[in-house]
């Protein structure tokens, strides 16, 4: 999940009618062509932030050094991986979308259960694609084992949650798996007895059990030659991670999505998300409060 972290501008950054270096608008294009994250001109002053943040660690002089730098430099790869870790900050906190958690109870998972049944597979998996530091893919973890606890229908059943990420440091602090009190406000204290352990320093750790059901890996979501093998998928979570995708990142983007949902599958964005003018191939569904996309069956059915 991205994230503007306008707090982290320097009082020196230079404002959105500033006069931008060149240098910048090249890293800004190299960024959209590595990643698909487009930063528009009005808002270069967030990519000087982190540039200036990056070569203050590194030691580069000027724009145009660390252009080179990213281009050409020996660990132009390792920088720009810096970089995009800089740039794609995340901010969220567990069970931030209960309506999707309802759709999901209600809707979703009785779905699932009945058109597998009749396959006779026994195992639900999910991706949260843009997990960030991991509140949504463990909250997804509670939630599941909680309704496979409830009710009989689940005797048997499995999971598996794919969490997928960009930035490299929140990834570790996913695995890591430590939380403090802003990430769990919303966590009943039955729930962080039973699923969390404690780690000092007023923190808790998610518990071996939520953890032995994720399963988390670094992904650029540009990545065309990685996204075509993420298949048989039943959800898929990308909240408030297309917005800093162009038009044209987020139809390719969308695309793998759909193709490796399973037929019936459902999509979930951000609640001030939409697909409109992305993707026609998805359905819109209605649920209370909130919306999603269900990828049809092959009878063009829900």
């Amino acid at each position: 999940m991205l994230v503007e972290n306008q707090t982290r501008q320097t009082a020196t950054s230079p404002g959105p009618t500033a006069s931008v270096d060149p240098a910048y608008l090249k890293i800004r294009d190299l960024i959209y062509r590595v990643s698909g994250i487009y930063q528009a001109e009005q808002k270069s002053y967030l990519l000087i932030a982190s540039c200036g943040r990056r070569m203050s660690a590194i030691g580069a002089g000027s724009p145009a050094e660390y252009l080179q730098l990213l281009t050409s430099g020996s660990n132009a790869d390792v920088e720009l991986h810096q970089l995009l870790n800089e740039i794609t900050i995340g901010e969220t906190y567990m069970f931030r979308h209960p309506a999707q958690l309802d759709a999901m109870r209600d809707v979703i998972l009785p779905a699932i259960t009945k058109s597998k049944s009749a396959i006779g597979i026994k195992r639900i998996r999910i991706w949260s694609a843009g997990c960030s530091t991991g509140e949504e893919p463990y909250t997804l973890a509670i939630f599941l084992l909680e309704e496979f606890e409830k009710q009989a229908q689940f005797a048997g059943w499995n999971f598996d949650i794919l969490a997928t990420d960009l930035n490299s440091n929140s990834l570790d602090l996913a695995k890591a798996g430590v939380y403090g009190d802003y990430a769990l406000r919303n966590t009943t204290e039955p729930l962080r007895r039973k699923y969390f352990q404690d780690a000092g320093n007023n923190k808790l750790e998610a518990g071996p059990v939520l953890k032995s059901h994720i399963r988390f890996e670094r992904l650029n979501l540009s990545d065309d030659s990685r996204m075509v093998f993420f298949k048989g998928i039943d959800v898929i979570f990308c909240c408030n991670v297309l917005i800093y995708f162009d038009l044209a990142s987020k139809r390719r983007v969308v695309q793998h999505f759909f193709s490796n949902l399973v037929p019936g599958g459902y999509f979930f964005l951000g609640h001030a998300e939409s697909l409109f003018h992305i993707n026609e191939s998805f359905q819109l569904v209605h649920f209370p409060g909130t919306t999603g996309y269900c990828k049809p069956n092959t009878r063009g059915q829900l």
